[in-house]
């Protein structure tokens, strides 16, 4: 659900419990970098058989359902991004019809996103600071909740401006209340930070003031049945190549949302099932970019084996990179498969946090789902 700044999301955007280690070694990429696998992946092993909650996110695609509809037992929550809210508070869209009948065919919980479409600044901007549309909203919240028959609303409104922090947390509140009253819990998705300084180059303070400052951790969990806290897209389309959620980022984020006070019980921790590649790219009028897309693991692999390139395992970032040439530039990788989920999953019991978000069904590894047992339903 996080959605790119230019683009799509931002993507940074438990099942039961995980794996044996020979399932954990089953799930490495490349049986032939022969590495062990990460400390915390082995911890989450040795973890008490308390079973995170499993949130996957969806979209209306052909990918994405059919993974859902083939581990819907490894599912605690399905989240569709299929609805968005207006500069008015009005709230359209639906629930795909296959998605609704597996989720309730499987006992899967429904909790459809809300959006502010294409994370439009000056939408999200007078929604929360609007004190008629604010309650515009949280009405149309609840009718939602209400009309679809759903566990839960999460909120996944983003590109809000560090100004607006509080206006959102008292948004937060009024429509929280709202939704309780109709029988829904309500969450949010929020982008990360790990501290508050907000950097020195143009690029680190525009991140920070328009996506990864704007949210108030403690007040929102208050308020909100829980946060689901987006450790992924540290690197996106717009930045230089790196890892889509590196450790020692996701370490420090988590680190920090904790010390704000947020209790671990109200925090689901975002886990990337995309990997991101970067390539150049012309308009075609003799202008030239970098471009980084999110990409499914199954078609980045094929790409990077039709360019002969091996990927490595970098063992502080815990993920895979690949970098090749292809007619004497070079293009890079950054990849999220089963062993990258697995030590980033260790995080989730080591703290002792309520669960998992993962954006986004249909792109991860398919060995992902190896090293998640069922949900207790």
């Amino acid at each position: 659900m996080l959605a790119r700044p230019a683009g799509h999301r931002y993507d940074w955007r438990m099942p039961r419990h995980a794996v044996l280690p020979r399932a954990l070694a089953a799930a490495t990429m490349f049986a032939a970098a022969g590495a062990a696998a990460p400390a915390s992946a082995q911890a989450a092993t040795r973890a008490p058989a308390q079973a995170p909650e499993a949130i996957w996110y969806i979209r209306d695609d052909s990918a994405g359902i059919a993974s859902f509809a083939a581990h819907a037992d490894r599912i605690t929550v399905i989240a569709p991004q299929t609805f968005a809210i207006d500069s008015a508070g009005t709230i359209r869209g639906r629930i795909p019809p296959r998605i609704a009948e597996l989720a309730r065919a499987h006992g899967v919980k429904l909790m459809p996103l809300v959006m502010n479409p294409g994370f439009d600044l000056g939408i999200l901007h007078h929604i929360v600071t609007d004190r008629g549309v604010r309650t515009a909203s949280a009405r149309s919240f609840a009718a939602l909740c209400r009309r679809e028959r759903v566990h839960g609303i999460q909120l996944d409104l983003e590109n809000l401006h560090v100004d607006d922090r509080d206006a959102f947390t008292a948004f937060a509140r009024e429509v929280a209340d709202s939704v309780h009253a109709a029988g829904c819990q309500l969450s949010a998705a929020v982008v990360p930070r790990t501290g508050d300084d907000r950097g020195t180059r143009p690029y680190h303070r525009w991140m920070y003031d328009y996506w990864r400052g704007a949210y108030d951790y403690r007040a929102l969990a208050e308020a909100l049945d829980f946060l689901s806290y987006m450790t992924y897209a540290q690197h996106t389309g717009g930045s230089t190549p790196g890892p889509v959620a590196g450790w020692p980022w996701m370490v420090a984020s988590l680190d920090y949302v904790l010390a704000e006070g947020v209790p671990p019980e109200k925090l689901s921790l975002g886990l990337a099932g995309y990997s991101d590649h970067w390539y150049p790219q012309s308009d075609g009028r003799g202008g030239s970019r970098t471009v980084g897309e999110d990409v499914g693991y199954g078609p980045l692999m094929a790409a990077i084996r039709a360019a002969g390139a091996t990927p490595r395992w970098d063992a502080t970032q815990r993920a895979w990179v690949a970098m090749w040439e292809s007619h004497g530039v070079f293009e890079h990788a950054w990849i999220e498969d089963a062993r990258a989920f697995a030590a980033k999953l260790g995080l989730v019991r080591r703290h002792r946090l309520r669960g998992y978000s993962v954006w986004l069904i249909g792109l991860e590894d398919p060995r992902t789902w190896s090293i998640v047992g069922p949900v207790a339903r």
